[in-house]
């Protein structure tokens, strides 16, 4: 049978809580792992529109957006219809470093709730250590 709790590891980039501006996330460090995946999962969202992107750094200090081809998915654009929604987006570059990021337009007043997680896969060394 096959184990996924030994082979992923998850890391909070965008950590949950009500946004009504923008949020940069926090690096996520991918070496060890071959394979990476963004999820954004929402809770209630009243206003504003929260358009994330996914960015990629070679050392941690120097950032860019992804090229659309290097994503599986599309990055959403998240607004008061998208109540309880999971969205995953693939990571196919090979830079070291990805983060999430939420440009939040419209100046809402209560915003939204979310989260973005990065899902580490395919180690180099299984099973993955967790603190």
């Amino acid at each position: 049978m096959k184990d996924l709790y030994n082979n992923i590891k998850t890391v909070a980039s965008i950590p949950n809580a009500a946004r009504t501006a923008t949020a940069t996330g926090t690096a996520v460090d991918r070496a060890g792992y071959m394979s990476a995946m963004v999820v954004v999962h929402t809770g209630t969202m009243t206003d504003g529109t929260h358009t994330l992107t996914i960015e990629e750094s070679d050392d941690n200090s120097t950032w860019s957006s992804v090229p659309a081809g290097s994503l599986q998915g599309t990055p959403p654009a998240l607004g008061a219809s998208d109540d309880d929604k999971v969205v995953e987006i693939g990571y196919l570059g090979g830079k070291r470093y990805i983060r999430a990021k939420s440009t939040v337009s419209g100046s809402p007043a209560t915003g939204g709730i979310y989260d973005a997680l990065v899902v580490l896969g395919d180690p180099r060394n299984a099973p993955v250590v967790r603190p």
